[in-house]
């Protein structure tokens, strides 16, 4: 192997220099040695054709999981000159694939797929090719669980028409089917994902998509046995037959909006989870499903089960860490990001002692890719949001106090560094390390979740977000300044009045009102407007000029700006030039704000166990973030109003100050309270809703309406084989799990999962409510 590492590095130093029939000859020689070499493939094909697209995924921007092929350059070359290249390729694929005795090598065979598609893409066939070489695939390697992912990037060169063309010369095929019952099954599952892959299941009706997850389900019970005896932890035949079933069942939920379907998807997936316990496709897909229906604590536990270690914490956590940012499960998130922060820390001081050890070993391309490596993580877009929450989830601990929240902060050195990761983040490269292609259609990107926006009849769900860096660049500019402005907003409500010298020891600093505007600025350009512009918009809808719909899907961000913005109008009486009311309008805007947006939600929500995901994580948000931060501006100025214990005379304008504070700061407080109070009777309500009928809304769900129509009818085939397994036919281990399952279970485990949830958000709240009375009492004493 160290021979193939030298001509590897040969391969590429030739091919930069552009002396690319020597590099070819030389990849050519890596193809002999190792036949399987899909990346030497690629590079030898590139360099055929003068073309170094293929080397375009070594840089760090490039896709941490690249594509089995590459975006390819139209090339230069005459009609003539690239049809002797083409030749020469396929002359050598088929000289490998006639060489090669073992059969169950695929990159032979993807090669000359891959030659079928550069000479689609240079004009030189009508797709007729290379329709005739994926069937040839089909027919070789079409049992094997991979040959969907091998032929997606083939597909799309395709037009709908021609795609539609290859799916039913497919389906023609399935007549003849293996007989061996393992291939023939795994055939069937190939159709299967094809249509899948290809879309046809958004063009099939609701009747026919459920007959489509019935004769799944039935042909995933029908080849149970032919597992029977492996151990639990091998791959069960036919496994993947649920994830495709559950895949329908949320189409059919997005489309109808029957909850019972989305159920039914929960059951399914539970069910194959107890006949084997190791499949990670379920627990992903079961993650996704219960995050979306507020059992958040279900989805973490699901994701602690995939015993993600290494660098599977890069390219793993993004199924479960944007939800719980926005959770009130602040333990479980603190120890994710815990375990994250440990992980890439630990990398980075070993990397160096892995990298001397693979050049004593004379891998050289060891070597390069860890040095390579190093810096991918280094730039990690979900490195730089976990170094930029843990602080944030310290801060949301301890809003109640803030005499903790001080001691925090001065941890965190008052957010300086904060404020120059925020400013370097514009021009730092970002890399996108996370596994697209391991998360279910309907959330492809951790941004996107199409369950949350009406049905879209589309039939290609794109596994990249060419907007998500500039998304990221701007969330993480705006989190970095939270700290800092926490802090700011802090010492600028312990001042009074801007010409009060000396109040309670407290020191009227020009900086910290001249350092918060440029901050409030810097906050305002990462939302796209300037700081004049952004008060009037808070202003606009503070007075109900403007919906709360002008602030977009930013809508925290503008409320934690609109509570920064009234910290800062306690020095800078600005709101004065846009209308407002001397320097306590401030206040009136952030009461207004935060009751109106919070009641608005909670007085439209359904309970959550008739309505999946809604507007929850917003209102946890809100009350974790904006609101809390609210409440320590009203910690400050109550400290502050608080009796030093100094003998000193006041001045009577002093005093009308402080009374005229005071006031605003009870309206406050007043205001908050009564909003909390009813978030948290919205949740006793839930909490204390009987758990049996809660049960029974979710398995009243499945309840068919009729004979062979809605939801309920996988379930009811489930529920067959299991009141009467054959332990003869199916095995003991089989056999055991179905007797084990109950969907009784799984609902309540359902339910008990949103308690939780429900119950940390509660207590959140109720902490919250306690600390505003003690307040009120404190400030009963001025």
């Amino acid at each position: 192997m160290i021979e193939v590492d030298k001509l590897r590095i040969q391969g590429k130093l030739l091919a930069r220099a552009g002396d690319y029939a020597a590099a070819a000859n030389v990849y050519q020689k890596i193809l002999e040695l190792c036949a399987d070499d899909w990346e030497a493939f690629l590079h030898y094909l590139g360099c055929l054709l003068e073309d170094d697209s293929s080397w375009s995924t070594e840089n760090i921007n490039a896709p941490f999981h690249p594509p089995k092929f590459v975006e390819c350059k139209l090339t230069h070359f005459t009609d003539e000159v690239f049809d002797s290249c083409v030749s020469n390729a396929s002359a050598f694929v088929q000289k490998l694939q006639a060489e090669e005795s073992n059969n169950s090598l695929r990159n032979p065979y993807l090669a000359y797929l891959e030659i079928e598609r550069r000479k689609c893409l240079f004009g030189k066939n009508n797709h007729d090719d290379l329709i005739e070489a994926l069937l040839q695939y089909y027919s070789r390697f079409g049992h094997l669980a991979c040959f969907t992912s091998d032929v997606e990037a083939f597909l799309q060169v395709l037009s709908p028409e021609k795609k539609m063309e290859f799916l039913d010369k497919l389906m023609e095929n399935s007549n003849s089917l293996s007989a061996v019952p393992t291939k023939a099954l795994g055939q069937s599952i190939t159709l299967l994902k094809t249509q899948e892959l290809i879309g046809n299941m958004f063009t099939l009706s609701v009747g026919e998509l459920e007959g489509s997850a019935l004769q799944m389900a039935e042909l995933y019970c029908k080849n149970l046995p032919l597992s029977k005896d492996l151990d639990p932890q091998e791959s069960m035949h036919g496994e993947e037959l649920l994830s495709i079933v559950c895949n329908v069942l949320v189409q059919l939920f997005w489309r109808t909006r029957n909850l019972g379907y989305f159920v039914e998807a929960v059951m399914v997936l539970e069910f194959g989870l107890t006949i084997r316990r190791y499949v990670w496709q379920y627990k992903i897909l079961l993650l996704h499903l219960y995050s979306h229906f507020c059992a958040l604590s279900l989805a973490y536990e699901r994701y602690k089960s995939l015993d993600v270690k290494n660098i599977l914490m890069e390219t793993v956590s993004h199924h479960i860490l944007p939800q719980m940012l926005v959770s009130p499960l602040w333990a479980d998130l603190s120890d994710l990001l815990k375990d994250y922060l440990k992980f890439m820390d630990d990398h980075f001081r070993e990397s160096a002692d892995l990298t001397f050890l693979a050049y004593r070993h004379r891998n050289y391309s060891k070597v390069i890719e860890f040095v390579q490596f190093k810096e991918r993580l280094q730039h990690s877009n979900q490195y730089l949001v976990a170094r930029v929450e843990a602080p944030i989830l310290q801060l949301k601990q301890s809003a109640d106090n803030i005499e903790e929240e001080e001691s925090i902060l001065g941890s965190l050195k008052c957010g300086i560094d904060f404020v120059e990761l925020s400013n370097e983040i514009g021009s730092k490269s970002l890399t996108f390390n996370e596994d697209f292609q391991s998360r279910p259609w309907w959330t492809p990107t951790t941004e996107k979740n199409y369950l949350l926006g009406p049905f879209e009849g589309i039939s290609y769900y794109p596994k990249e977000n060419l907007e998500r860096e500039a998304n990221v660049r701007g969330t993480i500019g705006r989190k970095s300044l939270l700290p800092r402005m926490i802090y700011l907003s802090i010492q600028s409500a312990s001042v009074l009045h801007k010409d009060n010298s000396e109040i309670n020891g407290s020191l009227a600093d020009p900086k910290t009102s001249t350092e918060l505007r440029t901050l409030l600025e810097r906050y305002a350009k990462l939302l796209g407007f300037s700081l004049n512009d952004a008060i009037d918009v808070v202003v606009g809808v503070s007075r109900g000029l403007k919906p709360f719909q002008a602030f977009g899907s930013d809508v925290i961000d503008w409320l934690n700006f609109a509570v920064f913005l009234n910290a800062w109008n306690l020095n800078s009486h600005e709101l004065e030039q846009h209308g407002g009311e001397c320097m306590h309008g401030g206040w009136h805007l952030v009461n207004f704000l935060l009751e109106n947006y919070i009641l608005g939600k909670v007085r439209s929500m359904e309970p959550l166990i008739h309505s999946p995901q809604g507007d929850f994580p917003i209102l946890v948000q809100i009350a974790t973030e904006p609101l809390a931060w609210h409440g320590l501006v009203i910690q400050s100025c109550v400290r502050s109003c608080l009796p030093s214990g100094k003998k000193k005379k006041k001045s009577g304008y002093v005093d009308q100050s402080i009374s005229s504070l005071s006031h605003a700061i009870r309206d406050a407080i007043q205001s908050l309270c009564g909003t909390l109070e009813e978030v948290g009777k919205w949740l006793q309500d839930q909490i204390n809703s009987p758990e049996d009928k809660k049960m029974d809304s979710l398995v009243s769900s499945l309840q068919r309406k009729g004979q062979g129509e809605g939801p309920g009818q996988v379930l009811h085939l489930l529920e067959t084989l299991m009141s009467s397994p054959n332990e003869t036919v199916l095995g003991n281990r089989i056999s055991e799990a179905l007797r084990s399952w109950s969907p009784v279970d799984v609902a309540r485990k359902i339910v008990t999962g949103q308690c939780t949830v429900l119950s940390e958000f509660c207590r959140i709240c109720e902490s919250k409510i306690k600390s505003l009375r003690a307040l009120k009492q404190q400030l009963a004493q001025v």
